[in-house]
């Protein structure tokens, strides 16, 4: 990314005075609205309920939660520390630490894979964003209003089917994500979420208050909130911790370049803390509302697209004011999922310049210009462009799409976040890691150290083998 200005060097225990060239954040607070928000992400929205209602509501929410504080909290806290020093793209990053420790350049991968990651993700997002940008503007005229679960699910078919209507909403987010890049740290991504974080937990408030209307709430909190532990299965955990690692957004580079902005002075445990925290509450907050809506309405509980794009319109629909309703929780979807997309596109963007000496405004072309490229190629793919193959006897069809979740979700970030615990616990000098964090009360420090030398990886590991399971 090529800065508005540059800032003095300053010294670090792993920067050992190398001089920066990125903008900084103004402000901790501005930081975590930002880091928070490209956090949330459409996991929270269309696969959390589902898992929560599914293994036992409280029993895999005490799961979950003890997995963000062994895997997904002190995994986030290394990304912003790798990103804080080496103040760079996720590749220059590596490339540099493994230089300042006298490790092999091969450490530079991890932070291509990142980047790759990203890029990838960014070209898929933004097709589903689409979808739901074209859904806020349906539900807004009254479109959705008297449909039948058939008249929902027809609806939906026939948005994937038609390749010109997604093409151009898909052009519309491609181009307001770099709009809002373009304009560097302090002008785009501050900007960006000095406004819409606030709105968009506004409207997580107020979708939260209607829900509480529905005299469903007491009956969605015991979902939620009351543990059943006879359901919680082997898979049940194996999903929280799933949902731990990749609810974070953790091993795709994003939030490794969001530490590159962050000060010296920075306390990087309190902050990802809050990152934490701000991740889950909206966690926890959009499963009170879909299972006190989909109650109330008589609904029965979906995950991912379906859930989303069928069952919420319908289940409002059935509701008073449904119509209001549904379309702010479509404009909370479409915030949250502009946010992240900003995320996904600031590594590519600084690789960009770095690798090639481009401006600000044309590494954001090209990298836009890449992602809705191959947008379009996963948009085809739902009409003419799959493909089937045979395995075992058994024949499955793919498209474009399907083979971009498992190359990114299945391999790459997996991967990625088993090769940044070890680097950070075992390539980095204690001394300095020990240093960057600050962690204190002091024996917290060899807690940090261990779960990134041993258990981090181990579980990672558990979680690998087993995502062809839980993504089927």
């Amino acid at each position: 990314m090529i800065p508005t200005h540059k800032h003095p060097a300053r010294r670090d225990p792993l920067r050992s005075g190398r001089k920066t060239v990125h903008e900084r954040w103004s402000s901790p607070g501005m930081f975590v609205l930002a880091a928070g928000g490209a956090a949330i992400g459409f996991n929270n929205f269309w696969q959390f309920p589902q898992l929560a209602a599914q293994y036992g509501g409280g029993a895999f929410l005490i799961v979950y939660l003890l997995c963000l504080l062994i895997i997904g909290l002190p995994l986030l806290m290394a990304e912003y520390m790798l990103g804080r020093s080496g103040r760079a793209s996720p590749v220059a990053t590596f490339r540099f630490l493994a230089r300042r420790v006298h490790g092999t350049r091969l450490w530079s991968v991890v932070g291509a894979m990142g980047v790759l990651s990203v890029f990838l993700i960014l070209s898929y997002l933004s097709v589903i964003a689409g979808w739901v940008i074209a859904y806020t503007l349906r539900a807004a005229s009254g479109v959705f209003v008297g449909l039948t679960a058939d008249g929902m699910s027809a609806q939906f078919a026939q948005l994937v089917k038609d390749p010109e209507k997604q093409l151009f909403w898909h052009t519309l987010f491609m181009t307001m994500t770099m709009v809002t890049v373009s304009r560097g740290v302090r002008h785009g991504l501050e900007a960006f979420a000095r406004y819409v974080m606030p709105l968009l937990l506004i409207l997580l408030l107020v979708l939260t208050v209607y829900a509480a209307n529905t005299d469903a709430l007491a009956h969605a909190a015991s979902m939620l909130f009351l543990p059943d532990f006879t359901r919680l299965s082997g898979a049940g955990v194996l999903a929280a911790m799933s949902q731990a690692f990749f609810s974070l957004g953790l091993g795709a580079g994003a939030m490794l370049m969001y530490g590159a902005y962050l000060n010296v002075e920075a306390r990087i445990p309190r902050l990802s803390l809050y990152v934490v925290g701000m991740d889950t509450f909206t966690a926890l907050a959009v499963s009170l509302v879909v299972f006190s809506v989909l109650s109330a309405a008589g609904v029965e509980l979906s995950s991912g697209p379906r859930l989303v794009f069928q069952s919420l319109p319908l289940a409002f629909d059935h509701l008073p004011f449904g119509r209001v309703f549904v379309t702010l929780f479509l404009v909370l979807l479409v915030l949250a999922a502009w946010i992240s997309a900003i995320s996904l596109a600031e590594p590519v963007m600084v690789w960009l310049s770095e690798r090639f000496g481009m401006s600000l405004r044309n590494s954001a072309l090209l990298c836009g210009v890449g992602a809705w490229a191959l947008g379009v190629v996963t948009i085809l793919s739902f009409n003419n462009w799959a493909f089937s193959f045979k395995f075992l006897g058994i024949v499955k069809k793919m498209g474009f799409f399907d083979v971009m979740q498992i190359v990114t979700a299945q391999v790459l970030l997996p991967v990625s976040g088993i090769l940044i615990a070890l680097f950070a616990g075992w390539v980095l000098k204690p001394e300095m890691t020990r240093e960057a964090l600050h962690l204190r009360p002091s024996w917290l420090y060899p807690a940090w150290l261990w779960l990134m030398r041993l258990v981090i990886p181990a579980l990672l590991l558990i979680v690998l083998f087993n995502l062809p399971d839980l993504f089927a």
